[in-house]
């Protein structure tokens, strides 16, 4: 009795936690408390994201691009520090990212069609900024990250008119030479691949390094966005305005916050639909994780190679392809293994397995709070992450990729959620690989922290879930959609 109900306080301290994070989170996440209006349009079927202040003479326009796999809420926090300082802003979602439902025609941004179509899509939002009332048509400028920085430096080499350009992580000069834009700043992080800034010192501009960031969070950096500012105030004939901006970080904080309630709130949802916990948590073994490493090594290593020559390489999704190829290759060799020698280590001790009726309920409730536990807080305060057009199959055959991988470290763990964030890692390290060696695109090491992060998330999962023995299966359902749902959302389509 006395168990019971430490066990019943426990997680009713979680779920008030749990409440109170989210409420913390959901308050970062309504945005800075100024005066700017926003409004979302969709013009020549380009996604246009407006950020106005207020109202008052005409005002200088900026252009906002993100980069590969990005979108025009990734680059919020520029629309918020911008029009802070009096400029109207335009962000867009480039062909075959965010709500943008043009596909990117090849799934490298840097080949002629692909150029072409980035090239018209900042056309149409620098069109758009000159047109709207309370912006001078005159003083335009482009700010752009990654894909989106060789997107506007060539754009305003081609039309020199642009007043100025900032371009955030320059991953090739070649778009500014022999001639850069007038007024050319360019920024990267001390943390990045030593060839991005040997690119922006190449380019010819003022070039500016950031400390402590890298490729992504150099769009959080308070420096970053007071460089820009700054550069753009001067261009301008602006007086120098050492005004506060909105903190670049409050989004991020907001959906880190909210992301973090979510999960904790699985504790009590488990609890809720399983009942008491049957289970235990996870033991570090490390004879046990030795042979697991060893195991998925090999077949990581396998699927690397064979994921390439896969036909799943022809998805109209950039990169996913390879990803749904070497999730499937190495998950049914660990399989296979299974089939054939057995799980890494002893059985877990028995426990008395969930009946038939509260499966059929768990399975769509784990599901769907996955599903909202990952879309919602990265929509809302990192990046665009609802499905639509093609992305919904996608999103499916991404999901059954890493759901095959998931269930095969479940089994050949026999459950320990210690041996299943092993094979996740040895899984990172094997993409890592493949990247370097050219079996998959370079842009994977750019986004192999996020996918570390979620894998780690995913093992948390597994771990809750066996606290309440759930089956292998639904785990693995249920932890890998929460890897595959910002995948599906922000690679871009291609066609």
């Amino acid at each position: 009795m006395l168990n019971a109900s430490r066990s019943r306080f426990g997680v009713l301290v979680v779920t008030l936690l749990a409440v109170l994070v989210a409420v913390a989170g959901s308050w970062l996440l309504a945005g800075p408390s100024g005066e700017a209006t926003r409004k979302h349009v969709v013009v020549s079927g380009v996604p246009l994201d407006e950020v106005h202040p207020t109202a008052g003479a005409r005002r200088p326009g900026v252009v906002v691009a993100h980069g590969f796999a990005g979108s025009a809420r990734l680059m919020a926090q520029f629309g918020d520090s911008l029009a802070a300082r009096g400029y109207v802003v335009v962000l867009l979602d480039f062909s075959g990212h965010g709500a943008n439902r043009r596909p990117l025609p090849d799934s490298a941004a840097s080949t002629d069609s692909s150029t072409a179509a980035l090239q018209r899509d900042l056309d149409v939002a620098t069109a758009h900024l000159r047109q709207l009332p309370d912006v001078d048509p005159s003083r335009i400028a482009l700010v752009g990250h990654s894909m989106g920085a060789s997107a506007v430096t060539r754009y305003a080499v081609a039309h020199p008119e642009i007043a100025a350009t900032v371009a955030l992580s320059l991953p090739d000069a070649s778009t500014v030479l022999p001639e850069p834009p007038a007024r050319l700043l360019l920024l990267v992080g001390a943390l990045e691949f030593p060839g991005f800034r040997a690119e922006a010192e190449r380019a010819a501009g003022r070039v500016v390094v950031v400390p402590g960031v890298e490729h992504i969070s150099i769009l959080y950096a308070p420096r970053t966005h007071r460089e820009t500012a700054a550069w753009l105030d001067e261009s301008f004939g602006r007086p120098a305005n050492g005004s506060a901006m909105p903190s670049p970080i409050r989004g991020i904080a907001g959906a880190a916050m909210l992301l973090s309630a979510l999960l904790a709130g699985l504790f009590p949802l488990a609890r809720l639909v399983f009942g008491t916990a049957r289970g235990r948590w996870p033991r570090l073994v490390v004879a046990q994780l030795g042979m697991v490493l060893a195991i998925a090594a090999g077949a990581t290593a396998v699927a690397a190679l064979l994921a390439r020559l896969l036909p799943t390489n022809r998805l109209p999704v950039s990169i996913g392809g390879y990803l749904v190829g070497f999730t499937g290759v190495a998950g049914a060799m660990i399989l296979g293994y299974l089939r054939l020698r057995g799980p890494v280590g002893p059985d877990p001790a028995p426990v008395t397995p969930p009946g038939r009726l509260r499966l059929a309920l768990a399975t769509p409730l784990l599901i769907g709070y996955a599903a909202t536990a990952i879309a919602v807080p990265t929509h809302l305060g990192l990046t665009y992450a609802i499905p639509g057009g093609s992305r919904w199959w996608l999103l499916g055959l991404l999901w059954a990729g890493f759901a095959v991988l998931a269930y095969a470290a479940e089994r050949v763990t026999a459950g320990n959620s210690f041996g299943v964030l092993a094979v996740s890692a040895v899984a990172v390290v094997a993409l890592t690989g493949a990247a370097v060696v050219g079996l998959t695109f370079g842009f994977v090491l750019l986004i192999v922290p996020l996918l570390a992060v979620l894998l780690l998330w995913q093992a948390v999962w597994s771990a809750v879930l066996h606290r309440f023995s759930a089956p292998a299966w639904l785990i693995a359902l249920v932890g890998s959609l929460v890897v595959a749902w910002p995948l599906a959302t922000a690679l871009p389509i291609t066609g």
